[in-house]
């Protein structure tokens, strides 16, 4: 019986799928790079001998177009290291900002709407001869009763 491993290992290498290890090379280049990089770069690409380097905000650009020195060294160091990702050959490097990059939104929702709990007492006396302002207190008794049960 063939492991998982050895399964995709062979699908990799068929000729159709030649751009699955092109996409793996891709990810590992973002790897490489430092966290900041990693949550700032959507995807990178080569084409022609120029790297693309698309970012998730637009702030990310300039902080990248700072480091294409960087970029650069990364990817040579990974076209030495790895032989499969030798393909990987850039002269000059081209950051711009994707605006069909998903937001990913891992966070769970967090309702807005404050809840608290009652801190008064129904234990007051009323002090009314007024029969409409006895009943009112009467009702907020019974609300702050209800609110604390």
């Amino acid at each position: 019986m063939k492991t998982s491993h050895a399964i995709l290992s062979h699908l990799t290498h068929q000729p159709q799928f030649r751009f699955l290890k092109k996409q793996g090379c891709y990810h590992k280049f973002i790897q490489l790079l430092g966290a900041k990089y990693q949550s700032a770069i959507a995807f990178v690409y080569i084409k022609n001998e120029t790297l693309f380097v698309a970012t998730t905000h637009p702030a990310f650009k300039m902080e990248l177009n700072y480091n294409r020195d960087l970029l650069k060294s990364v990817l040579t160091q990974l076209r030495i290291h790895d032989s499969e990702c030798a393909f990987m050959d850039a002269r000059e490097v081209i950051v711009f900002h994707s605006k069909y990059y998903p937001v990913e939104n891992n966070k769970p929702l967090i309702s807005t709407i404050p809840y608290y709990q009652e801190r008064s007492t129904s234990r007051f006396v009323i002090q009314t001869d007024n029969l409409a302002l006895k009943e009112k207190f009467e009702h907020i008794k019974e609300l702050i009763q209800c609110n604390r049960s």
